[in-house]
């Protein structure tokens, strides 16, 4: 029996089967799949630490997509992403979702946005992508409470960039996972827009 193929594949013994004194070897080759990674990683996360994949909304057609531990939390299959900045809230111990919400940042009012984020609690994981436009209504004070969620990019972010971050309530450092692409008529993907941004990594599991 031979093993070949573009999988590393198995040699399985199915059966040994007599007939007329002639000892028949049959031999079956299974291919064997990659184990497949929460989200759709490219690599599993070491212990301790939970699963993310997100990418932004593309133009204004597809919303954001939030995945995290293999749960997806928002996307447009979902129904619960919107026009702004996409957020859902999550457990930093246990990688449960607690909440999902956007805040529309072209025709919306930035003070409930403001007050929303000053509720977030000590602990939490914060995640954010944008659709569309996650900007013009954004002011110094939002921006703030952001940047405190560990974002560098949310000062310099403008009209129809796109951007995704992951931080949390508390963080004592800048956060390394946050993605920015300008709106720029010279670079941009898309009429009027940047092309999408995808982001995926591990995120450290709360302890105390």
């Amino acid at each position: 029996c031979l093993i070949a193929g573009i999988l590393k594949l198995a040699a399985l013994i199915l059966a040994l089967t007599a007939y007329r004194g002639i000892v028949i070897f049959l031999c079956v080759f299974t291919a064997t799949k990659p184990t497949p990674h929460k989200c759709g990683l490219s690599k599993a996360c070491p212990p301790g630490h939970f699963a993310f994949k997100m990418t932004s909304g593309a133009a204004s057609v597809v919303g954001p997509r939030i995945c995290l531990e293999d749960k997806l939390l928002m996307s447009g299959v979902k129904n619960n992403v919107g026009r702004g900045i996409n957020i859902a809230l999550v457990n930093g111990k246990t990688g449960e979702a607690i909440k999902t919400i956007y805040f529309d940042m072209w025709a919306g009012d930035v003070a409930p946005f403001i007050t929303f984020l000053k509720e977030i609690e000590e602990g939490t994981i914060v995640m954010m992508a944008s659709f569309d436009d996650p900007a013009t209504k954004l002011n110094d004070e939002a921006k703030k409470l952001i940047a405190d969620l560990g974002s560098t990019a949310v000062n310099s972010l403008g009209f129809r960039d796109n951007w995704v971050f992951v931080g949390g309530k508390g963080i004592k450092t800048k956060s390394p996972f946050e993605q920015h692409i300008k709106n720029s008529g010279d670079t941009n993907k898309y009429e009027g827009w940047p092309e999408v941004l995808e982001m995926e990594g591990c995120v450290p599991q709360r302890h105390n």
